[in-house]
């Protein structure tokens, strides 16, 4: 199935129903994920190239969801990474031919919403609905890239599994640690977001 060839508002609704509910974010996001699939040349994102390219988000906001429904790429799938950086945008890597493009939300499309719907007195409502008929170019700015995947990244089975010697969890991926000749896990090396209060005896009922 090509799903360049499905209609927009089709391909939006499923976006809100994964998501919850209808926003510009949604909106933005189901047109960053198909500029972004366009661009690499993936055509059949859920069925037979599924395992031919990875996304990178940089946000956990609206648009992160919208992608993540268009694209059916997944943390579970590996297919999927996210780097917390704060920016509406989201680098899309074929993985057979190396092509990565980045996609960024250009800030000055807010504007330009209130110039396509000026009736409309709700920004918010003025964003939705302007995001659904503005060119590419006034949404977007596009950035070829390279993109360096770890072996350790990449779909597929574990390459590495390890103990950590200091709380004994299982550490997978290479994201173990060696510190002072002992191997680690990166909460133990580091530090992480949890403080253990106590271990439990038994798990409430």
């Amino acid at each position: 199935m090509n799903i360049h060839e499905i209609p927009f508002e089709e391909i939006l609704q499923e976006s809100v129903r994964v998501h919850g509910h209808l926003c510009p974010g949604q909106v933005l996001g189901v047109r960053l994920a198909l500029l972004g699939l366009r661009l690499i040349g993936i055509k059949d994102p859920r069925g037979a190239e599924r395992k031919k390219f990875m996304v990178f988000v940089e946000i956990d906001r609206c648009a992160t969801d919208a992608i993540q429904s268009v694209t059916g790429a997944s943390l579970g799938k590996r297919s999927l990474k996210f780097y917390d950086y704060g920016i509406m945008a989201a680098t899309f890597l074929n993985l057979e031919t190396g092509k990565a493009f980045r996609v960024l939300a250009r800030e000055e499309a807010r504007e330009k919403a209130r110039k396509y719907f000026p009736h409309i007195s709700d920004r918010y409502r003025q964003q939705l609905e302007a995001y659904r008929v503005m060119s590419e170019e006034e949404l977007f700015e596009v950035q070829e890239v390279e993109v360096q995947v770890s072996e350790f990244d990449l779909p597929g089975r574990p390459r590495r599994r390890v103990r950590c010697e200091a709380c004994g969890c299982w550490v997978q991926d290479g994201r173990d640690r060696e510190v002072g000749g002992r191997v680690l896990c990166p909460p133990c090396a580091e530090g992480g977001y949890f403080r253990v209060r106590r271990k439990l005896e038994q798990i409430p009922g």
